[in-house]
């Protein structure tokens, strides 16, 4: 019998947050007590926010419905091992538009997560795949490890050193203010207040190496732009190559627009089933050609040239790639 309330609180949210309705002799037998408890703890869950519905019958039942808000919920380890590794997932560009929102939640839960656990995660991290990023693939690649790291000490304003490689392979250390965590396609970057040279700087990830936090809490300063986005795109887009695409596409243009990145903007209806875009990319046309081919949709290269080229080499690698 479990006697010590706030563990049979907690035993009896596991069980409702599995999705079926729970008898209440059933659920007294599960925690040892009896039904008229069992109907005390449901008012005590109630009390605390859980939505619990109960059902009228002989028995009665009860089950966890949806509420206006999402309570903290009860994991067993098979469950925080499956998220955490559906996280890192979602991190590595899985899903368009959920990168930054998988790294601020993996970094809670690996925050919270047993160290069993935690090497349980890191160990299928391992067998299954890196998160990989930067353009043209020039093979950088990111540990999750710092993108948690990065994420705490963002949302933790704790001061973060860190040593860092530039363009030209010189790697300095750098101690710094995290203010925001930008996703942008297929990198990730760190805008913060770099203490060392009393300025706003934008780091690449991928080039962040050794992070910590020092524990040293800070108050945020106003970022010059007002917007950490804008101030990334200032300092990095700006300063990159960019190519101006003309692409014609044999399929709607809201299907289109369905299919891509909003990063390549919104393509003109030219039918009820054709399309046209013009767009302007930074810093690589391989990584265009390949995402123009994720789309799914029959498209042709109207300029540049180089573009051409580039979906031209995609179309011959992968068929080489098919079995004859």
């Amino acid at each position: 019998m479990t006697t010590d309330t706030p563990a049979r609180l907690l035993q009896l949210l596991s069980l409702l947050q599995t999705p079926r309705e729970w008898p209440g002799s059933e659920l007294a037998d599960r925690l040892q007590v009896s039904r008229r408890t069992v109907r005390r703890d449901v008012d005590r869950l109630r009390d605390l926010g859980y939505p619990v519905q109960a059902t009228m019958g002989a028995d009665g039942g009860y089950r966890l419905v949806a509420g206006k808000a999402l309570p903290p919920l009860v994991l067993d380890d098979e469950e925080a091992v499956a998220i955490a590794v559906g996280l890192r997932a979602g991190a590595g560009h899985a899903v368009e538009g959920i990168e930054e929102a998988s790294v601020r939640a993996l970094a809670k839960l690996e925050q919270v997560l047993p160290s069993r656990l935690r090497h349980r995660v890191n160990t299928l991290g391992t067998a299954t795949s890196s998160l990989v990023y930067g353009g043209g693939g020039d093979g950088a690649t990111i540990a999750p490890e710092t993108l948690t790291v990065l994420a705490s000490a963002t949302s933790g304003h704790e001061r973060l050193r860190f040593s860092y490689e530039a363009a030209d392979g010189a790697r300095t250390r750098r101690l710094t203010e995290p203010y925001r965590l930008i996703s942008a396609g297929r990198r990730w970057y760190l805008v913060a207040y770099d203490l060392d040279r009393d300025d706003w700087r934008t780091f690449r990830v991928d080039r962040v190496g050794d992070p910590f936090a020092t524990g040293a809490r800070f108050a945020p300063r106003e970022v010059p732009t007002g917007d950490a986005a804008e101030f990334m795109r200032a300092t990095v887009w700006r300063a990159a190559p960019s190519f101006e695409l003309d692409v014609t596409f044999d399929a709607s243009a809201a299907e289109v627009t369905r299919r891509l990145p909003p990063s390549f903007g919104t393509p003109e209806a030219t039918g009820a089933d054709s399309c046209r875009l013009h767009s302007t990319v930074q810093d690589s046309l391989e990584w265009a050609a390949m995402r123009l081919a994720m789309a799914g949709v029959d498209f042709t290269v109207q300029g540049p040239a180089e573009l051409a080229e580039q979906v031209g080499k995609l179309g011959r690698r992968l068929t080489r790639a098919a079995p004859r």
